[in-house]
């Protein structure tokens, strides 16, 4: 057996397949149908709509399988997302790379396998549209060119996803992205006992921006708050764009000290830019730290209240001041 090796990608491909908020998720009847289609065009046993998480793959939607995911490293899926191209394993038992699989040995005794890699909206590839049996077939060109159809309209389904869980101006996840998958590291945290913090970053005059400028420099200053952030910070750190002038980065595994080089960095890249004299607006940003308390944070939502309610005492302290 060949395991599948990590295309070179793979940090981006996590988190876009993270941002899709799907892992994890209820079947939902728009995934269903395709591979209820599939499975009927193809005439075989399984039909799955697969996602390839770090160490397993996990069935969005399935067809003849119980089984909702299995080790990454003995999946045909893991092997199919390092091409653009529909992966056709007529006999696995003849193939080197799956001969003496525990899923060919083994239930479900895979013989057969088309599996059409699935591209998220930044092009990475997150998962398969596969068909499966448990005898060897031959596939003609036009039952792949219907695989390929199927496939696409899975993919119509991730840009829809996309949209509800990605702030369409930086890139960012949204708040809806940002609480998707920070409940999934915070859950993590929980069970190694491990320190989680979220920094909130208020860009204090976007609006004024907006309002001297127009939307399109808001939008500007935006993007380049979103790429500072990025520069800053870690691939594991999940960034997001909670509201307007509002972002936020939650930092699993660090404690209030742990993410001071971060905010120093942040610092200094901020104070560079405002000193840049190209820029025709300054960025006023003010920066709150949260700890993570697993007692009085039930999930991402409680922490990002906490964060919100720090920024809020703030601009009254401010306002007390003037």
């Amino acid at each position: 057996m060949i395991k599948p090796a990590i295309p070179a990608n793979e940090s981006q491909r996590l988190q876009t397949l993270r941002d899709l908020n799907l892992l994890d998720t209820p079947p939902e009847e728009r995934f269903d149908r395709v591979t209820r289609l599939a499975k009927q065009v193809f005439s075989t046993s399984i039909a799955l709509v697969s996602l390839v998480d770090e160490d397993r793959q996990w069935f969005k939607s399935r067809q003849g399988l119980d089984a909702e995911e299995t080790p990454r490293d003995i999946s045909f899926c893991g092997h199919a997302i390092l091409d653009d191209k529909i992966m056709v394993v007529n006999n696995a038992a003849n193939d080197e790379r799956f001969c003496d699989n525990p899923l060919v040995c083994g239930s479900p005794n895979i013989s057969f396998y088309a599996g059409y890699p699935l591209a998220a909206p930044d092009g990475s590839r997150i998962g398969t549209l596969c068909v499966i049996d448990d005898k060897p077939k031959d596939v003609t060109a036009e039952q792949l060119q219907l695989l390929r159809e199927l496939g696409r309209m899975v993919e119509e389904e991730l840009i829809a996803t996309n949209a509800t869980t990605n702030d369409l101006v930086t890139g960012l996840s949204n708040r809806n992205g940002f609480v998707a998958i920070a409940d999934h590291l915070l859950a993590m945290c929980r069970r190694k006992e491990e320190p989680a913090t979220l920094l909130m970053f208020h860009l204090q005059n976007l609006k004024e921006v907006e309002a001297q400028a127009g939307r399109g420099a808001a939008d500007t200053t935006a993007t380049e708050m979103a790429h500072m952030l990025m520069a800053c910070f870690r691939d594991s750190d999940v960034v997001a764009r909670i509201s307007f002038d509002i972002f936020g980065v939650l930092l699993a595994g660090a404690d209030l000290d742990g993410v001071e080089p971060a905010r120093f960095r942040f610092d200094e890249q901020l104070s560079r830019r405002n000193r840049d004299s190209s820029h025709q607006h300054e960025m006023e940003i003010e920066a709150h730290a949260v700890d993570y308390k697993k007692g009085r944070h039930a999930d991402a939502n409680a922490l990002l209240q906490d964060g919100e309610v720090r920024i809020i005492e703030a601009g009254e302290d401010e306002d007390a001041v003037a």
